[in-house]
């Protein structure tokens, strides 16, 4: 029978590489993703680390914890090195395929629950899924619903459909191609989506964890608009009557979003505010 290594008697300990580390890390939260990393390179919660400060490592955890926090030093994002972004209290994988899942992006999840009754067996589409949070979100809490999520890059939409899986949510149904293609011939009572909207030119995206991210699910065109727009235009055509559409947008685009909902048609065009206070999901409802 096979026996655990042991620890590595001149390994620091948990305390002291925790210490070492947030010392290290240049980033908003260093304490954080020190824990973080480590917890990932123990295999374990974070909680472990609390429980027991004065343990060693063994050689092969504490060589494969001094990786990860060197390429998190170079920049690399935390969510990538482990795997794993959680959202709306789901555990999601990600890869560099995928946008990691912002906390923001929740509150376009929380405006569509409000739009969605609890026992509504509504037809629901993600345009753009990713990773597939917002969609497993929504489904998580109306499984009634049926949704689509729709995502034009195979690798990415191969992370969602692993998510869906893992999390054991049946009623989302994954469909690759651009935006609102995947829904030839049906209308929805609700669409969402968290599309590019940075500008190809933002500094922003060369700074940052952004800078490991795929460019093709941040920037969209020259004022970040050109993603938002086609959305709104083939949303116009996929929604029922009475039916809504939100959309994140970035925090100074408030004023061009909600032009662009009304010049395309929709009504009771209002910006929602996230937990941070910044303009970030512009929603409007199709006439009936």
């Amino acid at each position: 029978m096979n026996q655990a290594p042991e620890p590595d008697p001149d390994s620091p300990t948990i305390k002291q590489l925790l210490v070492e580390a947030t010392a290290l890390l240049d980033s908003e939260s260093p304490r954080l993703d020190a824990e973080v990393l480590l917890a990932h390179a123990l295999q374990q919660p974070r909680s472990h680390l609390l429980a027991w400060p004065e343990k060693r490592l063994t050689a092969a955890q504490l060589a494969t914890f001094r990786q990860l926090l060197q390429r998190r030093c170079n920049g690399e994002p935390v969510a990538y090195l482990t795997g794993e972004r959680e959202f709306w209290s789901l555990p999601l994988g990600v890869t560099t395929d995928t946008l990691i899942p912002r906390p923001e992006t929740e509150s376009l999840v929380a405006l569509a629950l409000e739009k969605i009754p609890a026992d509504a067996p509504q037809l629901i589409a993600d345009l753009g899924t990713g990773s597939g949070a917002i969609a497993l979100a929504i489904a998580s809490e109306r499984p009634r619903c049926t949704l689509i999520a729709t995502e034009r890059d195979p690798a990415a939409l191969a992370v969602a459909e692993e998510n869906a899986q893992r999390l054991g949510i049946t009623t989302v149904a994954f469909r690759h191609g651009h935006w609102c293609e995947p829904l030839a011939g049906l209308q929805a009572d609700l669409i969402v989506s968290n599309p590019p909207y940075i500008a190809a030119a933002d500094p922003h995206l060369t700074r940052g964890d952004v800078r490991f991210e795929p460019r093709s699910a941040l920037a969209a065109g020259p004022a970040g608009m050109d993603d938002l727009t086609a959305i709104a235009a083939c949303a116009s055509r996929h929604l029922k009557p009475g039916g809504w559409l939100l959309m994140e947008h970035g925090f100074d685009q408030g004023e061009l979003a909600r032009q662009l909902l009304e010049d395309t048609g929709f009504s009771q065009v209002l910006d929602y505010r996230d937990n941070a206070s910044l303009a970030r999901v512009i929603s409007g409802q199709w006439p009936d």
